[in-house]
């Protein structure tokens, strides 16, 4: 893979100069373009061998363009702040916003080549961390992002060659230091990591481009012509960019689906409710003061239809909290510094850390609900969406993070119900809007989307818990029973195996059977 970077590429200082020259116009000018438009964003990474000349080769991009529209990220080894965050965390912070471009070294790639050479990890680990990246990439070349990716290569010889240049130079020598000769010792090591990373990580959609880094001037001003070729062909193109997209959905044609299989008739007695809501309350407030919970984050989303419920279940579900612990995050139309990035961005910015609860008031599920039902989106966009928000998801649960996902299903005539009543209440009015109205002109249309989001989203390891919502008392107690159940599961696991049949039968007892039927088998229809 190597083998092209190594017959010797060399140009004079003369020609480097004289090159230069157009060089920095041409980039001035696509960069002023690119900044105007604002349609996407680009990401460079400079990646390659110690004495490859990585950061010499951002100097001379910043020196060549301007650099109040640049940014540049070097991610070392990973301070405790992001160790308490999911691995990708940190990556997302640096993004740089569309019309702007971002220039990366030590970037994902870094550290899993590290700890693969230092056989900290192992190869089926490094493969996934390999997927994971992938993923990553395609997500935000998805979202119209530009990736350029350079690899700069040294032989042994030459990188050797190259600290003992930059030692005899007063001006360089602190650059050369212990560990750059240690890297000496692992130079065969980091080519056969990078040639099986490279080659796994070489897509279409983020191709990897290895300069031969021998001479200073022939590796810059390679990278720089390079970074203006793809500049001008992306600016120049006006086709509309095709995208990879799910599976089609699957028809449904006998009516039947996972909301219309919910009994909205559910309730609790009054006292009920009360016993049931407090040692609820209590379970909650235990376990999450549990040591257990520190190695944890805990992810909560309630989504449903507008006055399904959503704020109350939250109130009293943070009332068994300690107020220093959980962040609520009402999720509305983005702003213009959120529409400038990913979709998923604004999400990544408020994943908490070990220890701590998030609470989403809507979510990321916005992508192929509102989103879809609206037109804010194409339809490859939502389709594909689907695939993305699982990689999200698992991405989490892989570092730690207890995620429940509710939504919160009421009938059309109880909502039509609460939206009277809010107009009656002096203090609920601020909740209806003419757009809550709007939207139930669309219910059949925002109907097909969940069950569709349902089916594609609700995986086994992190499913969807669907609250049958018509009555207030039922769907609280359903939605505090069934987070201390789940972290019951992830903290005390035997405990949660323990639980005896007698006590879920007492828990059955406790629903007016006349109302509620089977909950069991309503539970059952539910997670399917």
């Amino acid at each position: 893979m190597f083998e092209s970077a190594e017959l010797g590429h060399a140009i004079d200082k003369k020609t480097f100069r004289s090159e230069v020259r157009k060089l920095r116009e041409a980039l001035l000018e696509t960069q002023f373009e690119l900044r105007e438009k604002g349609k996407f964003q680009v990401i460079v990474l400079i990646s390659g061998g110690d004495g490859a000349g990585k950061g010499e080769t951002i100097n001379d991009l910043y020196s060549w363009m301007d650099p109040r529209y640049l940014s540049a990220r070097a991610f070392s080894a990973p301070t405790e702040e992001e160790l308490a965050h999911p691995f990708m965390w940190r990556f997302w912070q640096g993004l740089p916003p569309k019309g702007r471009i971002g220039i990366y070294t030590g970037s994902w790639y870094s550290r899993p080549i590290h700890r693969r050479i230092i056989g900290e990890i192992g190869e089926a680990f490094f493969d996934q961390r390999i997927d994971q990246i992938n993923r990553f990439e395609a997500m935000l070349a998805n979202e119209g992002a530009l990736i350029l990716k350079f690899w700069l290569h040294l032989t042994k010889e030459g990188q050797k060659k190259r600290f003992k240049a930059l030692e005899k130079d007063p001006r360089t020598a602190w650059r050369v230091t212990r560990e750059s000769w240690d890297s000496l010792k692992t130079y065969d090591k980091l080519q056969e990591v990078a040639s099986h990373l490279l080659r796994l990580t070489n897509t279409p959609w983020a191709p990897w481009i290895v300069v031969e880094s021998a001479n200073d001037f022939y590796r810059s001003l390679t990278v720089g012509k390079l970074v203006l070729d793809a500049l001008q062909k992306r600016l120049a193109d006006k086709k509309e960019r095709e995208y990879p997209v799910a599976p089609p959905l699957s028809p449904r044609t006998n009516g039947l689906d996972v909301l219309t299989a919910l009994d909205l008739n559910q309730s609790l007695e009054r006292e009920t409710y009360q016993l049931r809501y407090a040692k609820a309350q209590g379970r909650l407030s235990e376990l999450a003061r549990l040591p257990e919970f520190q190695k944890h984050s805990l992810i909560l989303v309630f989504e449903g239809q507008d006055a399904s419920g959503k704020g109350g279940n939250i109130r009293r579900l943070v009332a068994a909290l300690d107020a220093r612990q959980y962040q609520i995050m009402p999720i509305a139309a983005p702003t213009q510094e959120e529409l400038a990035q990913p979709y998923l961005w604004r999400f990544w910015r408020h994943v908490p850390k070990k220890g701590r609860v998030a609470i989403f008031d809507r979510s990321w599920y916005g992508r192929v609900l509102v989103e879809r039902v609206e037109g804010f989106c194409t339809e490859a966009d939502w389709l594909r969406a689907y695939a993305e928000i699982n990689d999200f998801e698992h991405e989490l649960m892989d570092d730690g993070a207890i995620i429940l996902k509710f939504w919160l299903q009421i009938s059309a005539d109880e909502q039509l119900e609460r939206f009277k009543e809010r107009e009656a209440t002096s203090f609920k009015r601020y909740k209806i809007t003419e757009e809550d109205w709007r939207n139930r002109e669309k219910w059949d249309a925002y109907h097909q989307a969940v069950c569709d989001m349902v089916e594609r989203t609700s995986t086994g390891l992190i499913p969807w818990t669907l609250v049958e919502a018509n009555n207030k008392q039922f769907a609280r107690v359903k939605v505090l029973e069934t987070v201390c159940d789940r972290l019951e599961m992830a903290l005390l696991p035997g405990k949660a195996v323990r639980k005896s049949d007698e006590e879920h039968e007492g828990h059955k007892n406790k629903i007016k059977p006349e109302k509620v039927g089977k909950p069991e088998k309503t539970e059952e229809k539910a997670e399917g």
